[in-house]
């Protein structure tokens, strides 16, 4: 796989329900992460969601490396901001393996590649909601 350069990136997409990111990553000389063109700091409020979008790059296997080489830009819609949260986990992931092959096997085991499909289902006609049927009386 092709290397990158200052002026190349790297795009990669991950989903989650109903929430999409665009994950570009570009060699950079210290560590930065854009989302939405704000800071990551300020745009996910909970410390929780703040590690989950770093998670790929602490525990990915990526320890031996300079972990500050990386400028994170991110553009995400759709869903709650947790369900965001995990759309860029998903993306970034895809994104590091695309630069480097060898980290698959430990994103792999970790399951940050695996886009989690559930969304909500539609409500159907003649139902109150997805499945829940009105109260049915023999008379």
């Amino acid at each position: 796989m092709e290397k990158l350069t200052k002026e190349k990136y790297i795009e990669a997409i991950g989903r989650r329900k109903t929430s999409t990111a665009r994950v570009r990553i570009t060699e950079a000389n210290k560590m930065s992460f854009i989302v939405n063109e704000k800071d990551a700091k300020e745009y996910f409020k909970t410390e929780v969601e703040r590690r989950l979008i770093l998670d790929p790059v602490v525990k990915g296997g990526i320890e031996g490396k300079p972990m500050g080489k990386w400028q994170i830009e991110v553009k995400v819609s759709g869903g709650g901001t947790h369900s965001q949260a995990e759309a860029i986990r998903h993306g970034l992931a895809r994104a590091l393996i695309k630069d480097d092959v060898e980290l698959r096997g430990g994103l792999k085991t970790l399951g940050f590649l695996k886009r989690d499909p559930r969304a909500k289902e539609r409500r159907k006609f003649g139902l109150k909601k997805a499945r829940k049927a009105p109260q049915w009386s023999k008379r």
